[in-house]
């Protein structure tokens, strides 16, 4: 005996309905995270950065710049991090004021202490800058547990 067609259940509908739903939360998210202009403008910027602190080292113009900063012992790569890092904490900054631009900024700003403490490491040593990282990323997380939203 053949069977016939299937009764059309309502479970395998609400099935149906469900994976659909899922696929297109997924190519939104995946479309959000793909379409990002603040974080390509930030990664093209320290790129800029970079090229710019770089082609002023080469030029002899960079001790110029770092005696008149008061900071006559930076080498180049400390102010390609510490620029970079700043780049980074203006697009926290951005991120958390315009809500079009809303992701999560921990991941970030722990990238963004990192590239401060290698920037700095040289002035002030990493017996201070490790401690004080962990320290602020540890106020962050606590921070962020206070302030979740339920």
């Amino acid at each position: 005996m053949s069977e016939g067609p299937r009764p059309h259940d309502e479970k395998d509908e609400e099935k149906e309905h469900e994976k659909e739903d899922e696929k297109r939360e997924e190519k939104s998210a995946e479309e959000k995270w793909q379409h990002d202009p603040l974080g390509t403008l930030i990664w093209a910027g320290i790129l800029i950065w970079a090229g710019i602190v770089l082609l002023a080292d080469n030029l002899g113009q960079l001790d110029v710049w770092a005696t008149q900063l008061g900071v006559p012992d930076f080498s180049a790569w400390n102010f390609i991090f510490l620029g970079a890092a700043l780049l980074l904490v203006l697009e926290i900054l951005v991120r958390l004021a315009v809500p079009a631009y809303r992701r999560p900024v921990v991941g970030t700003a722990i990238f963004a202490l990192i590239l401060f403490g290698i920037g700095l490491g040289d002035r002030f040593g990493w017996e201070l800058i490790w401690p004080a990282i962990l320290i602020i990323v540890g106020l962050s997380i606590l921070l962020r547990g206070f302030t979740r939203r339920r």
